[in-house]
């Protein structure tokens, strides 16, 4: 069974490319919205809280805040909507899932840029 879920996976999925970018990372996600016939691009530009899952049903969350209230967005890698992904800063963190980023405000709220 696991070996006909890869065959589909790999024959009839599109695999984009993305720029590599992980926990701590400010990226900038581009989708299409539909309203009605017509449809438009956002962007939703943010901390890169964890990536999760793998081939197909991957998934990462970005969080922003908006004025005082913070605001995550899931966005699966596959997802037909999404039209490109920048990454803006490269973050320096020690763990692949940042949740305690949620509870930080202010200064305590930066996340070092990595050096090359």
């Amino acid at each position: 069974m696991a070996d006909l879920m890869k065959f589909v996976e790999s024959e009839f999925v599109t695999k984009k490319d993305f720029p590599e970018f992980g926990a701590g990372d400010t990226i900038t996600v581009y989708y299409e919205i539909k309203e009605g016939e017509k449809t438009r691009t956002q962007f939703f530009k943010g901390v890169v809280i964890q990536r999760r899952g793998s081939g197909t049903t991957e998934t990462f969350t970005i969080r922003k805040m908006s004025g005082a209230v913070g605001v995550e967005r899931i966005f699966p890698v596959n997802m037909p909507a999404l039209q490109k992904v920048e990454v803006n800063q490269r973050g320096k963190v020690r763990r692949a899932r940042i949740f305690y980023f949620r509870d930080l405000t202010g200064k305590k709220a930066k996340i070092k840029e990595r050096r090359r």
